[in-house]
């Protein structure tokens, strides 16, 4: 498993990591024997990488990794723990970067997962109420006082970044980054290839569409959240579906898994990008981690191209309502 520098001088990282919504998010929550049986096929295969959140199953994600580490002693060692806060559910205030309640929020965590320090703590949405620089000065202050060894923020503007670089070295930025997602190379990938920031892409196989088994328009329906994700819902759907076949017809011409072929896609983006699909499936696991072992050449990456332009996907990435909190840019 390639490995890469977290941040501009953290820790060496797999350049692929587990996303831990899928133990306990909207798709559904895993069995804590799934989720181990995950865990440790990612630890088998040299995949350092865990990335969760205080919210995904309002703890329940950070609960199974918790216990994972306390049946498998030694693997907390082995592993580049990320977890994140700043989302208030359940509060007339949905987004809070308020300094007492993010270390409030990260003292939680770290008691689900048994542990005294997590390896990279996110703002998981930034609050406007605070400047980039406010907050960046907050997250400085837990590393000093040992509660993370590095920080970040998910889904904010290239702008965002910088301003809070001049406060805190800023070791990774999260943002959806897929072959049907590629707003961040409109400035955020450059802007953290520059600054030494680790672009950390989430759903790199596109909510399923890149796989060899999308969603049904149906199931889809079952889950509040694609339910109401203009990519996932009538024309667009169907659209999506009939444009990922050729991706799906390509895959399978190399000799690859869809999802294998949309991981080594977003790793040939550059050795500051590192993707974190989510599973509850140690089979789909296997398809994703087969994307680590393919080098895309030049004219691998024309084909893919060529099937899959910029701006193919019908609908935006979220509904209004699921704008909210993610910062625009372009």
């Amino acid at each position: 498993m390639k490995t890469i520098t977290l941040g501009a001088s953290g820790p060496q990282v797999s350049q692929f990591g587990i996303g831990a919504m899928s133990f306990a998010g909207i798709y559904g929550d895993a069995t804590f024997a799934e989720s181990h049986a995950v865990l440790d096929a990612c630890r088998a295969a040299g995949a350092t990488h865990i990335d969760t959140s205080n919210v995904y199953g309002m703890g329940r994600s950070e609960e199974i990794i918790g216990d994972w580490f306390k049946q498998r002693p030694g693997a907390r060692a082995d592993m580049v723990l990320a977890t994140k806060a700043g989302i208030a559910r359940g509060n007339e205030r949905p987004r809070n970067n308020d300094p007492d309640y993010l270390e409030a929020c990260l003292d939680e965590s770290l008691t689900r997962l048994g542990v005294d320090h997590v390896d990279l703590f996110y703002i998981h949405r930034y609050d406007a109420a605070h400047s980039p620089e406010d907050v960046a000065g907050t997250l400085k202050r837990l590393i000093d006082a040992g509660k993370t060894r590095a920080v970040g923020f998910s889904e904010i503007a290239p702008s965002t970044l910088r301003r809070a670089w001049t406060e805190c070295p800023i070791a990774a930025v999260q943002s959806e980054y897929s072959l049907s997602t590629r707003a961040p190379e409109l400035g955020l990938s450059q802007a953290c290839a520059e600054l030494g920031t680790t672009l950390v892409a989430f759903s790199p196989v596109g909510r399923s569409f890149l796989t060899d088994a999308p969603f049904s328009h149906a199931r889809a329906q079952s889950h509040a959240f694609l339910a109401n994700n203009p990519r996932f819902m009538e024309p667009n759907y169907s659209a999506n579906i009939t444009a990922t076949d050729r991706f799906r017809r390509l895959a399978a011409d190399m000799e690859l898994p869809a999802a294998a072929l949309a991981i080594a896609w977003v790793i040939s983006r550059g050795e500051h990008v590192l993707p974190i699909p989510g599973t509850k499936n140690t089979a789909h696991l296997a398809e994703l981690l087969r994307g680590t072992e393919v080098t895309l050449t030049a004219e691998d990456l024309d084909r893919i191209e060529a099937v899959l332009p910029v701006g193919w996907a019908h609908g935006d990435r979220y509904s209004d309502v699921q704008w909210q909190g993610p910062e625009r840019f372009s």
